[in-house]
């Protein structure tokens, strides 16, 4: 099967400082976080909460695809995307 994002929710995770959301490969859930500092061309490393679930939601489409590479590349328990991932 193919990873879908079908659910549009997500959230952010403090003590992570990162923006979780979930794909899903058939029935199973596959849960991502995507670093806060990932979210910003600034070179910020922390951004507030809602400044990351913003530039979160702005880049949706392109997270997606760069959670799809992630997952691609072997099965984990979860995924943590960083900068390095969009480059």
């Amino acid at each position: 099967m193919t990873l879908a994002f079908p659910n549009s929710s997500r959230s952010f995770d403090e003590a992570r400082n990162a923006v979780r959301f979930s794909g899903y490969d058939g029935m199973s859930e596959v849960p991502f976080f995507v670093e806060s500092g990932a979210l910003t061309k600034s070179g910020r490393k922390e951004l507030s909460e809602a400044e990351s679930l913003t530039a979160f939601d702005a880049a949706r489409n392109s997270i997606h695809d760069v959670a799809r590479k992630a997952y691609s590349h072997g099965r984990q328990t979860s995924y943590i995307l960083t900068a390095a991932d969009f480059r």
